[in-house]
């Protein structure tokens, strides 16, 4: 490199040396010596430098984890050594059965090593000579897809080893539990459908054709083996193995424990998953545990046990109690949402899984049923990861009888109203009614209205909306606060004493917060959480109705798809009829003083609601919090100010205690309430 200074080299080589110190600091070793500001001011001083100097760019620089333009396809990748999976064990006797196997085919005793099986995608990366060269999916054992663009941009791969080594090394990509929960709080605030678990969205993420669509998913990973390393001999144990693992610059899981025998090895199964004290240890990870890998420590003791025809006999998985199991697709319907958009749902032969009997399960859109090529009369897994939604997550095919019906996205509906029309969303996998206001959208809105999280109009469920639809009492928001003795009164199972608690219940509902006000319109893409931040802003109701795109897109989590959503909705006579009516009817609360405010012990503070409140609903609660000047958090993390816990309080209790962040009973929480 002959016209670059050599100053310049010797800068951008110690930047590289510098920042891939501090990722195995930051990723491997769970230390931060420098801010993750000043190490990307570290990263935009190497950028700058690279795009003056192209020729100094090198495959292992920190600025190239996200390179080149997004694929058209994926390449298939031959595993230079077999993928193999373990064998299943599911209860104790199980796993003494399999010790007693290990122990006649060696003719000897072995110690073992226990390790958490990560509910993630398992991911194998090729180095020579100490780069990345290929990272790829596991596939059938023997042929995977190349995901190299993607896995470059996970921090915690290293792009070059401690030791310039070629080697295969296998693990675990995953995301974060706190990321998924950010993720579909964001999605909630766009009014989407949430995501089901974060495996699927790791595994999603993995195979987006675009790398800064990875990027932005924040995956991080574990690797658990080394399955080659050329010249050299793998280490004598499974522990030693761990050790290697660590000190070459990857990110292993720091919880693996060796046993003299099977029964700690489950004991350290039970402690993982069984109750001790407020939750068990693997709700406590910011990652998904299924059960316990169990290895047989000695090399020498592996190589003689070897392999039979599809696993290992020299390990075992040691499975949580079942969170997956098997059911067959009796019918796929559609489900039409509050704002018209049609959601594919599996009718399920009723099945119990994770501890609750399920007959539904939702299959998002039509990308997906292609995806998992579902069909009508299909065995499928369903599975439920800790307190997650019921999902479907494969077909198993190989129950295919030749029955099975393909699923088509039907160009008509019935209950899309008018003459049933479909049509696809522009730009997005969704449809939707072509209909905007069909009776069944209407029940929707209507039912959504009434309910604890809006309105909260008690004894107002959707049989009773359904019954006024049909007896053509109501047919809109405003149509409830104009409701007389008289309408009901001849209606079926509507005695006095129904009459008289519903009519109170909607007297009760005419105060309103103007969050709760502009939620309940059902105005596209305005969840709850937008309509909070839109409230915050415009403090008004006239002036949010007036409210210009410009004027929207400029306040903070408000983006142009949302402002044109809004300022059409306005555009339309009947919902601004709807919508001047119903501030006919109702009082919306007005934001606390200034003087009060800054009274307020709230104010500014962030709050996380866990189980449940004797005197209040989990909803009131968070309302409280907000006209108070707090803050509402799905998840816990050490910004959190407040936990308040209240019966059955669950694993956010127990993350609240490990942070240290401060826990209120229901007793403090009213009394901070004042």
């Amino acid at each position: 490199m002959p016209d670059i200074p050599k100053d310049i080299q010797e800068r951008v080589n110690k930047l590289r040396d510098t920042i891939n110190h501090h990722r195995y600091l930051y990723h491997v070793l769970d230390k931060e010596e420098i801010t993750q500001e000043a190490l990307d001011s570290l990263k935009h001083e190497l950028k700058l430098l690279e795009d003056k100097y192209p020729s100094l760019i090198t495959p292992d620089s920190p600025t190239q984890r996200v390179e080149g333009k997004p694929l058209t396809e994926f390449n298939k990748v031959v595993h230079s050594v077999a993928q193999w999976s373990f064998n299943d064990a599911f209860d104790e006797e199980e796993m003494r059965a399999f010790d007693k196997r290990v122990k006649k085919n060696l003719g000897e005793d072995p110690s073992y090593v226990a390790e958490l099986k990560i509910d993630g995608v398992k991911i194998i990366l090729t180095y020579e000579d100490g780069i990345l060269k290929t990272a790829a999916t596991r596939g059938d054992g023997k042929v995977g897809e190349d995901v190299t663009h993607n896995v470059r941009t996970i921090e915690s791969i290293p792009l070059r080893l401690e030791r310039p080594l070629s080697l295969v090394a296998e693990g675990e990509i995953w995301m974060p539990k706190s990321v998924f929960d950010n993720l579909n709080k964001e999605r909630a605030k766009r009014g989407e459908e949430l995501f089901a678990n974060p495996r699927n969205i790791a595994a999603g993420s993995l195979r987006q054709l675009d790398p800064n669509i990875t990027k932005e998913r924040s995956l991080d990973s574990f690797m658990y083996d080394l399955s080659f390393i050329e010249g050299e001999t793998l280490p004598n144990t499974q522990e030693d193995e761990l050790k290697l693992i660590k000190e070459l610059g990857f990110k292993s899981n720091p919880h693996f424990k060796k046993c003299l025998d099977i029964e700690e090895v489950i004991e350290y199964w039970q402690k993982w998953h069984l109750p001790t004290g407020k939750g068990n240890k693997a709700l406590k990870e910011d990652y998904l545990i299924d059960g316990v890998v169990v290895k047989v420590n000695e090399r020498e003791y592996q190589e003689r046990l070897g392999y039979t025809g599809k696993a290992p006999r020299f390990g075992i998985a040691f499975k949580f109690p079942a969170e997956q199991v098997t059911t067959v697709v009796e019918d796929i319907t559609l489900q039409i949402g509050r704002t018209g958009v049609l959601t594919p749902v599996a009718l399920l032969r009723p099945v119990s899984v994770a501890g609750s009997v399920v007959s539904r399960a939702t299959l998002h859109n039509e990308d997906e049923i292609k995806r998992l090529d579902i069909r009508v009369g299909d065995t499928v897994v369903l599975q439920k990861a800790g307190d997650v939604i019921p999902d479907v997550v494969r077909v198993v095919k190989e129950m295919r009888t030749g029955k099975e019906k393909v699923f088509k996205f039907p160009t008509h509906f019935p209950l899309c109203g008018g003459d049933g029309r479909v049509e696809r969303i522009p730009g997005q996998v969704a449809y939707r009614c072509a209909e905007k206001n069909s009776y069944e959208q209407q029940k929707r809105k209507l039912t959504y209205f009434a309910s604890r999280k809006v309105f909260d109009i008690l004894g107002m469920g959707p049989k009773v909306v359904t019954q006024l639809m049909e007896a053509g009492v109501i047919s809109n928001f405003d149509d409830i606060f104009t409701l007389e003795r008289g309408d009901l009164e001849s209606l079926p199972r509507f005695a006095k004493k129904s009459i008289d608690n519903l009519l109170g219940a909607i007297q009760d509902a005419k105060h309103v917060t103007l969050a709760r006000f502009i939620a309940s319109l059902s105005i596209p893409q305005v969840g709850e959480e937008t309509a909070i931040d839109l409230a915050n802003y415009f403090k008004d109701a006239k002036r949010f109705q007036s409210a210009r795109v410009e004027e929207l897109e400029s306040i903070e989590g408000i983006g142009p798809i949302v402002a044109r959503s809004i300022v059409d909705w306005f555009k339309d006579k009947e919902n601004k009829k709807v919508f001047d009516n119903l501030l006919s009817h109702v009082r919306i609360e007005t934001p606390l003083s200034k003087n009060l405010e800054a009274s307020s012990k709230l104010l500014g503070k962030t709050f996380v609601l866990t189980g449940t409140l004797s005197s209040m609903s989990r909803e009131e609660a968070k309302e409280k919090i907000r006209t108070q000047g707090g803050e509402i958090s799905s998840s816990v993390s050490s910004k959190t100010d407040y936990v308040v816990a209240g019966e059955n309080a669950g694993e956010k209790l127990a993350k609240a205690e490990e942070l240290g962040v401060s826990v209120l009973d229901e007793e403090n929480f009213l009394n901070m309430l004042g």
